[in-house]
């Protein structure tokens, strides 16, 4: 443990840097030719083989190092959000570009962290001679673009034994959740325009089946799994002119279920609520699916290896300036009472009570074998439906930030964010060698997740255009 730590700590200022460079320059989902650049010359440097262009996706490229042994496989995530443009280390909102992108989700310090702890352990690998093949996944376009869902079609995981993650938050912990499996669905009303007043009876109004569509939906909500979600946003209203019968409109649907195939069946029911309202309205609907992702399998044995590596690497301890500014920026936030709560009255297996836990959390919330239940989403549930997945959450922002804030790109590349990302490769490091060397550990995970997929096909939610 010790000497992997070393590595970790040798390689740190290089992938600390990279983070960096990335919060820097942050750009969406699909087109982070920076960011993967910046990745790409750092591994080329650590002596990994690099191939690009992975499932056809400019942005996506593996990273890998080894011949012989099981594949390991590390991801990363690096893509930005829209309209979080913020300045580093500040406590109050003000923006570097107006209306520009930012890290709100972290996904710099994700990605850097996972090539750092991909980097030690190929350090140590060759120091010491054990067989293993080390990779990093380049993943874009997580936030909602889904390009996991593209690399896992096109074969990407096919040769990897597990899978390795993090992600930046508000504790230290395994991640030790399921998900909700998530599909986009664009639906287009096509009707005809008319006047209002003088020949309404001509019309056929697009945006009252979009409205019409809606009821519908707020029914269905009563008749589908207690955990699915249905969330909406009108796109194209069909114009501003209350005395045209507006010939077009369209919503956006995100649909979320707890599993793969409810979420399949669900689409289909509100693919017909859509249908329905089309046929009430006289309109036509185009119904464009924009892909989507499965719902994370969590895998217990894997956390178990994991959640030892963290009590075994200790309390995360943090500088008096840095929780003076997570204080700060807890100030910024208004009501934290829920958040403060959670955090004084869990147990903690490596703090007294109430003692470490804000405003920055320093210690490991405990891991009893439960697996919970999520309610975002994210495209790491497809490589979890192919190999054993785990990941951890570290404590890189203040107690009760939420993610895709102004506040959260704020603490993007503060030093408690380095620490916490340092941290992270360590643990996922050593998650990693632990595994390497007790193969029967990465027998037991496959066969817990082939026991979670039942026999369950894998369907993934694809874009219609892919």
């Amino acid at each position: 443990m010790q000497a992997l730590t070393s590595q970790v700590t040798r390689l740190a200022p290089t992938f600390t840097a990279v983070s960096d460079a990335i919060w820097s320059t942050p750009e969406l989902c699909y087109a982070e030719h920076r960011s993967v650049a910046a990745q790409i010359d750092a591994l080329a440097a650590q002596g990994f083989a690099i191939t690009r262009n992975i499932a056809g996706l400019d942005t996506a490229f593996t990273a890998d190092w080894g011949t012989d042994g099981p594949v390991i496989a590390f991801l990363g995530e690096f893509d930005a959000l829209p309209g979080l443009s913020q300045q580093a280390g500040l406590a109050t909102p003000l923006a570097v570009e107006d209306g520009g992108n930012g890290h709100g989700c972290g996904h710099n310090l994700l990605g850097a962290a996972s090539m750092l702890a991909a980097s030690a352990l190929a350090a140590r690998l060759r120091d010491t001679g054990i067989a293993a093949r080390v990779r990093y996944y380049g993943c874009p376009a997580e936030e909602g673009g889904w390009g996991k869902v593209r690399m896992v079609a096109a074969g990407a995981f096919d040769d990897a034994q597990v899978g390795i993650g993090w992600h930046p938050g508000t504790y230290n912990a395994v991640r030790a959740r399921a998900t909700l499996a998530v599909a986009n669905r664009r639906y287009r009303f096509t009707g005809r325009a008319a006047h209002a007043a003088m020949s309404p009876h001509l019309g056929r109004s697009a945006l009252d089946a979009v409205e019409l569509m809606n009821v519908g939906a707020n029914y269905l909500r009563e008749h589908m799994p207690q955990e699915a979600r249905l969330h909406y946003a009108t796109t194209d209203a069909g114009g501003s002119a209350p005395n045209v019968v507006q010939a077009r409109a369209e919503s956006l649907y995100m649909i979320r279920a707890p599993e793969l195939d409810d979420l399949h069946a669900l689409i289909a029911r509100v693919d017909d609520v859509a249908r329905g309202a089309a046929l009430m309205t006289g309109t036509q609907v185009e119904i464009i699916g924009e892909g989507g992702a499965a719902n994370v399998l969590p895998n217990a044995a894997l956390c178990v290896v994991m959640h030892q590596a963290m009590l075994a690497l200790g309390t995360l301890n943090f500088a008096r300036d840095e929780i003076a500014f997570a204080q700060a920026i807890r100030d910024s936030l208004g009501d934290t009472a829920a958040a403060d709560r959670r955090a004084q009255t869990e147990t903690d297996a490596l703090l007294p009570q109430g003692h470490g836990r804000l405003p920055l959390h320093s210690g490991l919330r405990c891991f009893s074998g439960r697996i919970e239940q999520g309610t975002g989403s994210t495209d790491v549930g497809d490589v979890s439906w192919q190999i054993p997945v785990v990941e951890a959450a570290l404590a890189t922002w203040a107690v009760g930030t939420p993610s895709h804030t102004w506040q959260a790109v704020a603490q993007g590349r503060s030093s408690a964010a380095h620490r916490a990302m340092i941290r992270a490769a360590n643990v996922m490091a050593h998650t990693a060698l632990t595994l390497i060397q007790q193969p029967d550990a990465i027998a037991q995970a496959q066969d817990e997740l082939a026991r979670r997929r039942g026999g369950r096909p894998y369907v993934p939610v694809l874009p219609d255009a892919a």
